[in-house]
């Protein structure tokens, strides 16, 4: 079971690391693009595509990371004025109903991939691209965003810390 636990935690950390290369290669794409432009040129559509593509997977492989960090939004109004046997209770169940959206999610996805297999659907912009090449992001990071929202179902820790305010 350790090796599994280390193998998931180095698929998490690594899909969060590829979402931050991406991040920076969007900054750069950006910036090439505009300068190609400037100098009176057209930048290639790979520029284009590959920025649109990196914005999708980006937001789709660093979510799981997020989700363990507690690196998401959420309004700490309410959740700074409950006890906290009450918060517990609202903390947990939030977790759990994200869970349940993460699988709806996970399981919409999984059959969205095996039609665009099935199919052999391809986006046709530039280039052509497989569909479930986007697709297959929408299982695996929902999948792994349910496992950790279930750790704050079942786990020690919740996921709200009753404090309200801003903590850097």
């Amino acid at each position: 079971m350790r090796y599994a636990s280390r193998a998931y935690l180095l698929l998490l950390n690594g899909m969060a690391l590829a979402a931050a290369i991406m991040l920076v290669w969007l900054m750069v794409a950006i910036v090439l693009s505009v300068v190609i432009r400037n100098l009176g040129l057209q930048p290639s559509a790979w520029f284009f595509l590959s920025t649109e593509y990196a914005m999708f997977y980006l937001t789709l492989l660093g979510a799981p990371w997020l989700v363990r960090h507690k690196g998401h939004v959420h309004i700490e109004l309410l959740t700074s004025i409950l006890p906290p046997m009450a918060l517990q209770f609202l903390s947990r169940l939030v977790a759990l109903l994200c869970v349940a959206v993460c699988v709806v999610l996970a399981w919409k996805g999984y059959n969205l991939v095996s039609m665009n297999l099935v199919r052999n659907d391809y986006d046709v912009r530039a280039f052509f691209v497989p569909k479930w090449i986007l697709t297959i992001a929408y299982p695996v990071c929902f999948f792994m965003m349910a496992i950790e929202f279930a750790r704050f179902v079942i786990g020690r820790d919740i996921l709200h810390s009753g404090e309200a305010g801003i903590k850097e």
